[in-house]
């Protein structure tokens, strides 16, 4: 019954789409599962979590997309845009906390050019931390020019490598298009995220397995993965949500796939489940994302509805999940939280 299982972790290339929705698809692998990404997790990265302070910085954005709370089309949200000033303030906070890196993110809003954007990478460089943009797709050449900065990571998920499911969520986008920018990225020397969202209305078990396959053929230093919340706001808000279990089981092929990638336990998994970001951690996450976005502006980046931590004291998320990763007997690191390869063979026991 593990014998899957026992392939991903010491023949993965050898692994096919129709096997690894065999195993999202069978509950009865889960214990096991969850416990081997869990020791794969600890035998390359330890047992530190690491932090990235977010500063979400502007909800506006150009694109559409159909479950997303903050699409062009959506005329009941308050946009909002922060000033390079107060950007690099908080970035400034974040760092005075001992947090080692600051991701910037924002809808597609091209109201930032490539010279704002550098400026806020000069300034906050100062603070000797490292920076993660989450801009979404602009050109090769401001991508060029922010690494030439010292940008250290880029974010861009793509929220479902099946190709005619990301067609129908994403209105004059392909996946070809979002796959040439992420291989860009990787290109230019930024580590590179990617990632995808579980419950998505016509995803099965294929599309997740593809998913994994993606970010491991991408060689992805960095993997969001997040449960479907579907905001009522958008043409998917009747909906059903996308699953804890199912999420976690990603999360945990996932690092099976990329034994030393960092893959954050997602804000999406706390806002289901009180507990999910903890479970997360127990099933191969290994980073945690307080988010410093100040107040008021903080709840009007509504991704999807019901997000949590979004009415507490702007400064007190950093204390928290501080506390949260060490309830699970992690360890907060003051590490940069680079990707670190090593290439020792692991067996898992099976």
């Amino acid at each position: 019954m593990y014998g899957v299982i026992e392939k991903i972790v010491n023949h993965r290339e050898s692994v096919t789409v129709e096997e690894l929705a065999w195993v999202i698809k069978n509950n009865e692998l889960n214990e096991r599962l969850f416990a081997v990404a869990d020791e794969v997790r600890q035998k390359y990265l330890g047992r530190e979590v690491y932090l990235r302070g977010i500063i979400e910085f502007s909800n506006y954005c150009k694109n559409d997309c159909l479950y997303c709370g903050i699409r062009a089309s959506n005329k009941k949200i308050k946009r909002y845009r922060m000033s390079v000033d107060e950007i690099v303030e908080r970035a400034k906070l974040i760092a005075q906390m001992g947090i080692k890196t600051v991701v910037l993110q924002s809808g597609e809003d091209p109201y930032y050019t490539k010279e704002m954007i550098s400026e806020m990478i000069q300034m906050i460089k100062r603070f000797k931390v490292a920076i993660t943009l989450s801009v979404g797709e602009r050109s090769f050449d401001e991508y060029k020019c922010w690494k030439e900065l010292k940008a250290d990571r880029y974010l861009m998920r793509h929220e479902t490598a099946d190709e005619e499911l990301y067609k129908r969520l994403h209105p004059n986008d392909s996946f070809e298009n979002r796959k040439e920018h992420l291989f860009k990225l990787k290109e230019l020397g930024y580590e590179t995220g990617a990632g995808s969202m579980v419950g998505l209305p016509g995803q099965d078990e294929l599309s997740l397995a593809k998913d994994i396959l993606f970010v491991y053929q991408l060689d992805a230093d960095m993997v969001g993965i997040g449960p479907f919340i579907p905001h009522q706001d958008t043409p998917l808000a009747n909906c059903k949500a996308g699953d804890l279990t199912e999420t976690l089981k990603v999360i945990a092929l996932t690092r099976l796939f990329l034994p030393d990638a960092n893959i954050p336990a997602t804000t999406a998994l706390g806002t289901i489940d009180p507990f999910g970001r903890q479970l997360a951690l127990k099933c191969g996450a290994n980073v945690i994302m307080p988010n410093f976005t100040p107040s008021p502006y903080r709840a009007q980046y509504t991704l999807y509805p019901n997000k949590i931590c979004i009415f507490e004291n702007d400064l007190a998320c950093g204390e928290c999940t501080k506390n949260l990763v060490r309830s699970v007997g992690y360890k907060v690191s003051n590490d940069f939280g680079y990707r670190r390869k090593r290439h020792e063979h692991f067996t898992c026991g099976l």
